[in-house]
């Protein structure tokens, strides 16, 4: 069984996420959606309210499930059986940066390769962080992001402005 492993931070998840997840489920047996826990990283979302915003968005994926890991991912890899990493890239800065984090993912477990898969054009400029940014001020999010995780910053920032 092919098990392909696709870490992230995913605060929020956007719809370049659940291309990536979409389009990966249709390459392997099963896809493992890692939440990285990262407790030197501030997130607007926790971990679980990560966890459970995916899960809605991949629900009707019947070969994919999510998890949540503090560690190395290289270290979830080898834990479920996987000798795939999946990376989403945007552009050449991304193809830099996930090249170079490859080689260290490939020297601390040698069994394990990282597979880039582009986005799909129309999701080139959707970053997380600019996401968080337009959403903090009422900007239009709709074509970033699914409806439940527009809600959810909506929520988020509401709540934080009151």
């Amino acid at each position: 069984m092919a098990v392909a492993v696709f870490p992230g931070t995913f605060d929020p998840p956007t719809y370049g996420h659940l291309n990536i997840i979409k389009r990966a489920s249709s390459l392997f047996d099963r896809i493992d959606v890692v939440v990285s826990i990262n407790p030197d990283k501030k997130t607007l979302f926790t971990d679980d309210e990560r966890v459970e915003l995916l899960e809605k968005l991949t629900a009707s994926i019947p070969n994919v499930s999510v998890h949540k890991w503090t560690g190395l991912v290289v270290d979830y890899c080898k834990k479920a059986g996987s000798k795939v990493l999946l990376r989403g890239i945007r552009n050449s800065l991304d193809f830099s940066y996930e090249f170079d984090l490859s080689l260290v993912n490939h020297s601390l477990n040698s069994e394990v390769e990282t597979l880039f898969l582009p986005t799909e054009q129309k999701y080139f400029l959707i970053r997380s962080s600019s996401i968080k940014e337009l959403a903090r001020f009422n900007g239009d999010i709709s074509e970033m992001v699914p409806e439940c995780v527009e809600k959810a910053l909506r929520e988020k920032y509401n709540s934080k402005n009151q």
